[in-house]
């Protein structure tokens, strides 16, 4: 566990996390799932914590964040140099965002339509 914090405070750094502890492939691997574990329970406390007024808003930022992995997923999943199963992950990482990003549009546009006026002047 303590070098799995060494790889990620290295990563952060800008250093290569297995020079930094010396205990090579497998503590990349480790300390990826570390991050990803982590990342996972801090989005879910916020998501669980977000009222109901601002679910718009937070999609726009989400929708922009998934801009963000649709672009780096492309950049994998085309990429020659990368093993089948790295460009195998960014597939599945671009078909996610992009339904994260279709879904978001989808939700807000609807939620947009509850709030427009109707001709007879009612909501």
């Amino acid at each position: 566990m303590v070098q799995a914090f060494l790889a990620v405070g290295a990563a952060v750094a800008g250093a290569d996390p297995a020079a930094a502890s010396g205990a090579g492939a497998s503590l990349d691997l480790m300390s990826m799932l570390f991050v990803f574990m982590l990342a996972t329970f801090i989005g879910v406390g916020v998501i669980l914590r977000v009222s109901r007024l601002l679910h718009t808003p937070l999609m726009s930022i989400t929708n922009a964040i998934s801009a963000i992995a649709v672009v780096g997923s492309i950049i994998v999943a085309g990429g020659e140099h990368y093993p089948t199963g790295i460009r195998v992950l960014g597939a599945v990482a671009l078909f996610c965002s992009m339904t994260n990003i279709i879904s978001g549009f989808l939700i807000t546009d609807r939620m947009l339509k509850m709030f427009k006026t109707r001709e007879g002047g009612k909501p």
